[in-house]
């Protein structure tokens, strides 16, 4: 008894906020009965949904009882509560959203498509080392659309590598085999295997055979009937499917140069995509960001890095999601903010690599335009309040952090920006911000929101230490906050 008092103690000195909440429902007594625990859902935590089955359910996965008395009691003491409140039935991210939720009836067209760019890389574009594993990786992720780039090898043996570099080199026929063998792990959605064809003819007839051979019944030969309302048949429709760019074997995404939104509205068919560098992508967004969306509900697009970043850095994906680009490819193997918001897109909708596109870039009678269209929408507000952390990590260089949470919202230009609490100093453990955050957010469906922890260093100068992100529209709601009938959001979450 005496050890799990002092236990006790140590975790309500630690979290004292969590305590404090805690205590407002147990009203004086030392345990939260059910009928407790079933409003605390119900008024904080929004879980409408919630009844005494929910209450009890949890009461039975959290609380430890070795006497049974409290399980038997249906109550839950704070060590229970404490760790309900740091698992991911807690988590901010709507758990209805971590399957595939979505119509997965549309054309192609119609979705973000988790996309890779140079797959085989584990490094940088010069000397990086290429390796079946990346593959793995990605697809692990939920990439739906990976590249290789195919070369004339030794032994009439297709290779696989940054050509004219000092990158590895791996065999065409193991980028396949592993494609075949994890195709399918975590998303049951057709994959997309961009082919950069350097080949000679002879090697290309043997790339052919591999794909053939190795994939089988996985390898999209002919044309699907499909009733979808567009001419790319739908996710549900090329599942369990995989798709090549490759002679005779290109069914849907056979690539075209790209040369205006007019020829290719003329003379692009329905089967064909455009692949264009970020650059390029960028001018003709600043040019006319409305028929870049236009564009993008008839065809596929591939937006890539510029070849210019031999280091394997990013772009910002968001500026391309902005006008409907589905295939926004980055390289996987480099961390940093791309990649968080890359896969807090793609966590959306079970994870599958396929997240529908907002209504704001289908077609429609009124054309959409990310950089003007913000001035006839009639904006949201979201009241966030980030409340504390625990257990942050530190670097073996320092002992303790002086921690800060910066918010940012990433969407239209209009929608984006960032605000920061107040810095923590020296409290790694248990730093308390209690910071409340206001944002108005004209296009919420394109918004992804990320929580980043940073070390401050200096008065100029702060590091990373970690990260969340998420889309807009996958947020759970907290305590409502009905002020001038505004959508409103009280949200506190643990960051850890």
């Amino acid at each position: 008894m005496q050890v799990m008092l002092k236990r006790t103690k140590v975790l309500q000195s630690r979290r004292v906020e969590i305590l404090s909440l805690f205590q407002r429902y147990t009203e004086g007594i030392p345990t939260l009965p059910a009928s407790a625990l079933l409003t605390f859902l119900c008024k904080e935590q929004m879980e409408l949904a919630a009844n005494k089955d929910t209450a009890e359910d949890l009461i039975d996965r959290y609380e430890i009882d070795e006497a049974g008395e409290r399980l038997k009691n249906r109550c839950m003491t704070f060590e229970g509560f404490l760790r309900y409140m740091e698992s991911k039935d807690c988590c901010v991210f709507n758990r209805t959203h971590k399957t595939v939720y979505q119509d997965m009836d549309q054309p192609l067209t119609s979705y973000f498509i988790s996309t890779s760019h140079n797959t085989y890389l584990t490094g940088d574009q010069l000397v990086g080392k290429s390796h079946l594993d990346a593959y793995v990786s990605a697809l692990r992720k939920g990439c739906r659309c990976l590249e290789i780039d195919c070369w004339d090898g030794p032994d009439t043996e297709p290779v696989v590598y940054h050509g004219y570099t000092l990158t590895t080199k791996i065999l065409f026929k193991d980028v396949i085999r592993t494609v075949e063998q994890h195709a399918f792990e975590v998303s049951a959605y057709p994959v997309i295997l961009s082919l950069e064809n350097h080949c000679c003819e002879e090697q290309q007839e043997v790339m052919a055979e591999y794909l053939t051979s190795i994939l089988g019944d996985k390898l999209l030969k002919s044309p699907l009937d499909h009733p979808t309302t567009g001419d790319l048949p739908s996710p549900n429709q090329r599942k369990v499917k995989v798709a090549r760019a490759l002679s005779d074997l290109v069914i849907y995404t056979r690539s075209v140069k790209f040369i205006s939104f007019s020829h290719s509205r003329d003379n692009q068919n329905c089967y064909e995509n455009t692949s264009m560098a970020e650059k390029k992508a960028r001018k003709l967004i600043k040019a006319s960001a409305s028929s870049f969306i236009q564009h993008n509900q008839r065809f596929l697009s591939r937006i890539y890095p510029a070849g210019s970043r031999t280091s394997s850095s990013n772009y910002n994906p968001q500026e391309f999601w902005n006008v409907g680009a589905q295939l926004v490819a980055l390289n996987f193997q480099s961390p940093g903010l791309s990649m968080d918001l890359n896969n807090g897109r793609f966590q959306d909708n079970g994870g599958c690599g396929y997240v529908l596109k907002p209504a704001v870039l289908m077609p429609s009678e009124r054309s959409f335009d990310p950089s003007t269209s913000c001035r006839y929408l009639k904006p949201i507000q979201l009241v966030l309040k980030v409340i504390s952390g625990s257990n942050l990590p530190v670097v073996k260089s320092r002992n303790t952090l002086d921690p800060f949470v910066r918010v940012e919202i990433h969407g239209i230009a209009f929608d984006s920006r960032s605000k920061s609490t107040h810095t923590v100093k020296n409290n790694s453990m248990t730093p308390r911000w209690d910071t409340d955050m206001n944002f108005n957010i004209t296009v919420p469906e394109l918004c992804l929101i990320r929580f980043c922890v940073r070390d401050q260093m200096t008065l100029f100068k702060s590091e990373f230490v970690g990260q969340y992100t998420m889309p807009f529209t996958s947020l759970k709601k907290g305590e409502p906050q009905g002020r001038r009938g505004d959508f409103k959001w009280l949200w506190g979450d643990y960051i850890r």
